[in-house]
């Protein structure tokens, strides 16, 4: 258990947290969540004692063990990835080490047999003899095969050493789990068995996310991070911010009367109850939700900003003919004689692994990229709009942000331009940042601004949700939900693609499937798990 008390952090005149009480308690999980800046890290790193605060006190239970998901790749390039896995039960890791440097010893004496036999029961007691079987069972499941145990954690790729640390921190059953966006750089299978790990983990754990779908399948609570203070929340990410926006709702609106308020509380909270499902960790919200009163229902401060396209003239029946494109890069063909058609109204998901291949295709149909054979026709009623995963070089002149999003405007007038950006969350000074300074969420939210003045009636995303906090993540979703034109898009956010897309496609090593249904009907579709294992693992292909 930890349990915080009067906790206080400034960075300069800056507080950023203030007079904070709050306990994590066993058998919970925290997901913490804020504003992008608002010191979800910070916070993280002062319960794991990687970081001073100012004031007040971190208590953890004497005894208790802490793992926290390590943010450093290069430090356990020295390591085997077997070794780097055991390392997060730091003590099983040393009797270990020191075990087998006894029996290595060519002048072994009495002293070393009695040492060696204190190590043994030690060694037994903590399970070490379990040990790689375990971390062999966590590896598996974040998709890393026994054939990288033992290569150098120097010799794997990036994207791999992150599952490697998130084993890590996993391992040995830990008192306390910290993970700061551990879903970062995983697939679908992998998602899905840490879903499941978390949701049978009996202790405590706190997690950092941006991942709604994530958040809502593993946690029991929410912790807040808004304004400087931090509020602890009963139930996940969809009950909070449901709860927050009637509390707000019912705030402003003076003429409601309590008794109708207290009525429509009491009915929400009794609806999210009911639709708990029956894992350990909803059933445990369940419980926790049913305790709740009215009072216990609060507004959030939180600020959301305004997404919504309006495509100024209606799609017609082409959209557009891709026609055998192929495309070689770096001496990877990441396109081979590639062939779709879109359809009027299809809000097309493009998803698995391979995102070389989803960028190159979009570079390709906005025009960015020549393709090296074939050829693409857009509809002669389409005007298209394309967020690019990089978007730097639009930001490379010092312009301020009014004069930015002025260029891509029919309507200059700086009370326009200004009221526009207030609605995206850059009010007064905010406006007048130069391009220079802006963070990567300011950004998007500026590439947002052009794309929505744009009136482009179909839209091209290419991981539109990286450095968003999860208000604007929501804003963008329901702004897409509710276009009217055509989507073509690609994403790591599962509730993003559950709800936005009509259509599926994933390219595969093996092949290319092309589904017109939702994300969580692919997912479960067992023809579609045939067909996609059979291309992942060499089989031969199944028709469906």
């Amino acid at each position: 258990m930890i349990t915080v008390t009067e906790l206080g952090l400034a960075f300069g005149n800056r507080p950023l947290f203030k007079n904070v009480n709050i306990k994590f308690t066993p058998g919970n999980c925290y997901g913490v969540i804020g504003a992008n800046g608002s010191g979800k890290s910070t916070f993280l790193k002062i319960l794991s004692g990687e970081l001073e605060h100012d004031s007040g006190v971190v208590n953890i239970t004497p005894g208790d063990r802490m793992a926290v998901l390590q943010q450093d790749h290069f430090a356990y390039d020295k390591y085997t990835v077997m070794s780097t896995v055991i390392m997060g039960f730091k003590k099983l890791y040393e009797i270990m080490s020191e075990r087998d440097e006894v029996y290595a010893k060519e002048d072994f004496t009495e002293e070393d047999g009695l040492r060696a036999a204190e190590l043994e029961s030690d060694f037994a007691e903590l399970g070490g003899w379990e040990a790689e079987a375990e971390a062999g069972a966590m590896l598996a499941g974040l998709g890393i095969g026994v054939d990288l145990h033992e290569k150098l954690m120097g010799d794997v790729d990036d994207t791999v050493k992150v599952r490697i640390l998130l084993a890590q921190a996993l391992f040995g059953n830990p008192d306390i789990l910290l993970l700061d966006e551990p879903t970062n750089h995983l697939d679908l299978e992998s998602i899905n068995w840490l879903e499941d790990f978390l949701l049978n983990f009996n202790n405590t754990v706190i997690v950092v996310s941006h991942d709604r779908h994530f958040l809502n399948k593993v946690t029991t609570h929410i912790v807040d991070i808004d304004y400087s203070k931090i509020q602890l929340y009963v139930g996940n990410y969809d009950f909070w911010y449901m709860a927050s926006q009637l509390a707000n709702k019912q705030r402003k609106d003076d003429k409601k009367k309590r008794e109708d308020k207290i009525s429509e509380l009491k009915d929400f909270i009794q609806r999210f109850s009911s639709n708990a499902s029956k894992a350990r960790q909803a059933t445990s919200r369940k419980k926790l939700i049913d305790k709740l009163t009215i009072d216990d229902i609060k507004p959030s401060s939180r600020r959301f900003p305004y997404v919504g396209f309006k495509p100024e003239r209606e799609c017609g029946n082409i959209i557009l003919d891709i026609k055998n494109i192929s495309k070689t890069i770096d001496g990877v063909k990441v396109l081979d004689n590639y062939s779709m058609t879109v359809q009027p109204g299809d809000k097309i998901a493009f998803v698995g692994n391979n995102h070389i291949a989803k960028t190159a295709l979009f570079e390709i149909i906005s025009g960015n990229m020549e393709p090296d054979e074939g050829s693409f026709d857009w509809g002669v009623t389409i005007t298209k709009g394309y967020y690019p995963k990089d978007n730097s070089s639009y930001f490379e002149n010092d312009y301020s942000i009014t004069d930015w999003l002025r260029q891509f405007s029919v309507e200059k007038d700086d009370t326009y331009i200004r009221s526009f950006l207030g609605r995206m969350l850059f009010s007064g000074d905010e406006a007048l940042k130069s391009c220079t300074v802006l963070s990567g969420g300011e950004k998007v939210r500026c590439m947002l601004s052009k794309l929505m003045l744009s009136g482009a009636n179909t839209l091209i995303f290419d991981e539109p949700t990286n450095h968003l906090d999860l208000e604007a993540i929501n804003a963008l979703n329901n702004g897409l939900i509710e276009f009217v034109g055509c989507i073509l898009f690609s994403s790591h956010d599962h509730q993003f693609v559950q709800t936005v897309a009509n259509r599926l496609i994933e390219f595969t090593p093996g092949g290319i499937i092309d589904r017109s249904m939702k994300f969580d009907e692919y997912l479960v579709d067992e023809k579609i798990n045939e067909l996609r294992d059979s291309y992942y693992h060499g089989h031969s292909s199944l028709a469906i």
